[in-house]
Parts: structure tokens; C-alpha cells; sequence
């Protein structure tokens, strides 16, 4: 009987699809966007994290059963949730009025529903090479996550000026910054720009965020309607001009083609570019993972991250060759120009035509070696191999 090779299907032929202008991000180029899908991915069995609606709901029967909002109003709010089509609105009009006990009754222990870790481990590997992270959740399940395997992770709002400040420029690798709040303080929460008049209003920190929309590319994944957040708009969409010149994604389900394409075109008014992961669920947490690895795969280390591979055994060829250079009289490159930073102090570039970004020069100092190779006529690459070849004779 002849073999049949299996045909993936036209789900499992789109969902390993990936835009070549992304996977070419280096991570620290990217900031994630986490939205409701990540976390229906990881802990399906909390209704209350399947999505804005479910949250709602979830809220109401807990509000319900410990009789902290009149039964008139839990009525009133169940009307909302099926007839109204901004939910953001109803959730918060709803947070407004309800006991913080009931957000708590609702995520209590949830490091015990974590049931499909790979998305959270794809975005943890993410995060140790620089890629930025903000979500609308109130949930923390990837800080959880992410301290069982050890990370320092911190979980920070808007209410921070300084912690906001280290995030966006840089300075937290392992900070999660939830627009919204998290449910740990329910205080805290904030659906409505107004509750953050003192960030809004705030020159510095507003300047430090939208610099981020500007020099970023935002990767959002799990988002369905993070566009038209109020809270989103008012921190990164309103004051950002020639949006459409910038370079964003995000990941969505393939629900139907003509309103995937339409989404597209919508999206691409705000600079975004939309890819489908697939037309089913379940092959979301499929396609982080896959568009992690080939991400990580760029060799841009970044201080204190994973580097990339070194051969000690080329290594030390290269160090004992160096060794046996003679030394001129004047090093041969005294000033390497625009270079600034320890690199100046540099004395030796080993091959200048391989210098990149994973080099101490980098990318901005590769014309400046190559020039000065060429201004003193020396070839260093080449050295290194007589001088090897006559230490080996």
C-alpha cells in the first residue's frame, strides 16, 4: 500500500505563517501588549479571564452571592452585558458601584489554574531578551509564573510615577504595567481616563510613554479591542502624529475573511499590522510559542541577557594568535572617530567584516573599523592566521 503524507490543513498551514519584517525584530526592539486571550489560553478554567463579558458576569454572580450590590442593580448591569456593545463602559460603571471583595473572590489562587504554561514561558523568554511588556488584564498570572521559575518579576499601575519612568525607559526587565490596575488592589483599578488625570496631565511620564509608541514596535497578542480603550487611546494613540508611518502587530483569530481583511485596513491607520494565528483557538498558543523562537533567534544580546554562542576552543586560538602580533610602535587605531563609550578604548578589531551587533563595536561602529583598517593598511584577520600557522610549524 502506498504512503500517504499527511496535508496539514489550511489552519495549520496559516498559523506557522509569519510577516519576515517581524520575526527579523530583535526582542528589545519589541513591546508586548497582553490582552484577555492569554489568559483564557492559560487558565480556561476562570470563565472571569475568557474576556470582558465573562469578567463582567463573573463579577455579578460573585456581587450576587456575598450581597454586596442591590438586586436591582445586579439586574440592571445583566441587561447592559447583552445589549450593550462597549463593555469597557459597563465594566466600568460596574467597578464603581461593587465591593473589592468581589474581584478577589473571583481570581483568588490563581497560580492553581495555570493550566497551558507555554504561552506565559513564551513571553517570559521574550522578556529576558528586552522585550517590553504592558497589559490591559487584571490578572497577574505571568508574574506568577514567571517568580516560580525564579524571575524577579514586579507587577506595577500608572500610579507610580517612578516605577512607570524606569519601565519605559528600560530599566525593568521583569515589570508587567497594567494600564488598568491589578485586582490584588482594587482601589486601584481604572477604566476611565479620568482616573488618571495625574498621568495624563503629567508631561514627563506622558512623554516617556508615547516616545514608546513612536520607537517600539507593539506586538499585541490575546488583544481584541485594546484599540478602542479609552485608556490606551488617551496614553499612546492621541498625541502620536503619522501613525500610519510606524511599524506594529498583532496577532488575531481568523474569524471570518471579510472581517479579517477589514481589520486589516482599519489597522493599518494606526500603524498596525494584522496576522492571523489561525481560524481556531487552539492554535494560538501554538503560534506564540513558534513566533517567540524565531524572534529569540536574533543574536542581539542584551547587558546581562543570554549571548550568543562562543566556541572556546576558536577563542583561544584567537587570544594565543593576538598574543604573538608584534606590537607597533602607535596603536593602530589611536581614535576610532564618532565611536563613543569603552569602545574607544579598543586597540584591536578581530576581522572588522564580521563586526555586528553582538560585537562590542556594534552596528555603529562597524563603518568606523572598517575605515581605520583601511586607513592603516592592515589586515588583522589575515595576521591572525599567519601568526597561528607559524606558531604551528
Amino acid at each position: 500500500m502506498d504512503s500517504v503524507e499527511k496535508t496539514p490543513n489550511r489552519s495549520e498551514q496559516k498559523s506557522r505563517k509569519f510577516l519576515k519584517s517581524l520575526i527579523r525584530k530583535q526582542p528589545q526592539e519589541l513591546l508586548l501588549v497582553i490582552g484577555t486571550g492569554v489568559s483564557a489560553a492559560v487558565a480556561p478554567g476562570i470563565p472571569a479571564l475568557c474576556s470582558w463579558r465573562s469578567c463582567i458576569e463573573a463579577v455579578l454572580e460573585a456581587a450576587e452571592q456575598l450581597e454586596v450590590l442591590h438586586p436591582g442593580d445586579v439586574a440592571e448591569f445583566r441587561t447592559k452585558v447583552t445589549k450593550d456593545r462597549d463593555l469597557l463602559v459597563v465594566a466600568h460603571d460596574l467597578i464603581r458601584k461593587m465591593s473589592p471583595d468581589c474581584l478577589m473572590e473571583i481570581f483568588d489562587n490563581l497560580e492553581l489554574h495555570i493550566q497551558n504554561p507555554l504561552v506565559l514561558q513564551s513571553i517570559l523568554s521574550l522578556m529576558e531578551r528586552g522585550t517590553m511588556v504592558l497589559t490591559t488584564n487584571y490578572d497577574n498570572l505571568l508574574e506568577l509564573f514567571g517568580q516560580q521559575q525564579n524571575k524577579p518579576m514586579e507587577s506595577l499601575d500608572l500610579k507610580d510615577k517612578t516605577k512607570v519612568l524606569q519601565w519605559a525607559r528600560g530599566h525593568m526587565r521583569y515589570g508587567v504595567l497594567h494600564i488598568h490596575g491589578l485586582y490584588t488592589d482594587p482601589c486601584g483599578l481604572v477604566l476611565d481616563p479620568s482616573g488618571y488625570k495625574d498621568v495624563t496631565q503629567d508631561a514627563e511620564v506622558m512623554e516617556a510613554l508615547q516616545n514608546l509608541y513612536r520607537t517600539k514596535s507593539f506586538l499585541f497578542v490575546g488583544c481584541g479591542e485594546t484599540l478602542r480603550d479609552q485608556i490606551f487611546q488617551a496614553l499612546f494613540l492621541y498625541s502620536v502624529p503619522n501613525k500610519v508611518d510606524l511599524e506594529h502587530y498583532m496577532v488575531v483569530l481568523k474569524e471570518s475573511e471579510d472581517h479579517f481583511f477589514k481589520q486589516q485596513a482599519d489597522m493599518l491607520l494606526h500603524g498596525i499590522k494584522v496576522v492571523s494565528y489561525g481560524d481556531c483557538f487552539d492554535d494560538f498558543p501554538g503560534y506564540v510559542q513558534d513566533l517567540a523562537t524565531q524572534i529569540c533567534k536574533q543574536r542581539s544580546p542584551v547587558p546581562g541577557g543570554p549571548g550568543p554562542h562562543v566556541n572556546p576552543r576558536e577563542l583561544g586560538l584567537l587570544e594565543r594568535a593576538a598574543e604573538r602580533l608584534p606590537c607597533p610602535a602607535e596603536a593602530p587605531f589611536p581614535d576610532l572617530g564618532s565611536c563613543q563609550g569603552p569602545e574607544r578604548s579598543l586597540g584591536l578589531v578581530i576581522n572588522a567584516d564580521q563586526v555586528d551587533s553582538t560585537t562590542l563595536l556594534g552596528n555603529a561602529c562597524q563603518d568606523c573599523a572598517k575605515r581605520k583598517l583601511e586607513e592603516n593598511g592592515i589586515e588583522v584577520a589575515k595576521k591572525l592566521r599567519q601568526s597561528e600557522d607559524a606558531g604551528g610549524s
